[in-house]
């Protein structure tokens, strides 16, 4: 199994309240700006120029990183993880199930994770990879870890667009999560079908996929 990161492994939450303690804005504001993107399909750093019209946010965060080198600032560590993972995780490694953490990230998130001990096979990173979803050579690499045919491998998300058709179209199995803006709008979506789960908790993930065909 493959696995996204944002908003299926990482509660995004504090990066987004971070930036907008940094911006000067009221959390609802960002948190809404957040939300809004998702629901217009936009790419999500849009929301800080939303709530910051021009603002150069690769020079925002070189001097966020000056004015505090040891804090968080738009990184995550393992207290953004989402509390199902570990047991998902665990439960998977007694079924003997590879399992992969691969997603859209800067380079910084494979050291973040790597600290966590999370038990798992591989972690990918769109940063390292130099491909991004949903570009079809993500999926190829995510097939070329797991070293089997990608019928056999389903990759977890919470978008439709990132995760679950680009990973259908490569041949994957598929999990839409309902978890984070993305999530929980896109599993209202016509397209929310074409998953072969759509899950509310990763816990329930051994249950349902051995009951696909």
């Amino acid at each position: 199994m493959a696995f996204d990161i944002g908003e299926t492994l990482i509660d995004e939450s504090r990066i987004w309240l971070r930036w907008a303690g940094r911006l000067g804005v009221p959390p609802l504001t960002m948190l809404g700006a957040v939300g809004a993107m998702a629901a217009l399909d936009r790419m999500v750093v849009e929301a800080l120029h939303v709530v910051r019209p021009g603002l150069d946010v690769g020079a925002e965060i070189v001097r966020w990183r000056a004015d505090d080198p040891d804090g968080l600032r738009e990184n995550f560590d393992a207290d953004d993880l989402y509390s199902d993972v570990r047991a998902c995780f665990a439960a998977m490694r007694e079924a003997r199930v590879m399992v992969i953490i691969a997603g859209n990230q800067p380079p910084q998130a494979l050291d973040a994770l790597e600290r966590m001990n999370l038990g798992v096979d591989a972690i990918l990173i769109s940063a390292v990879l130099g491909v991004e979803k949903p570009a079809e050579g993500f999926f190829d690499a995510v097939t070329a870890a797991a070293g089997c045919p990608p019928s056999e491998i389903a990759y977890v998300g919470d978008r439709l667009d990132n995760d679950v058709l680009p990973a259908r179209k490569a041949g994957m199995r598929t999990v839409l999560l309902r978890r984070g803006p993305w999530g929980y709008l896109h599993a209202e979506r016509p397209d929310a079908a074409l998953a072969d789960v759509v899950a509310d908790s990763l816990l329930d993930l051994p249950a349902q996929l051995a009951q696909l065909p």
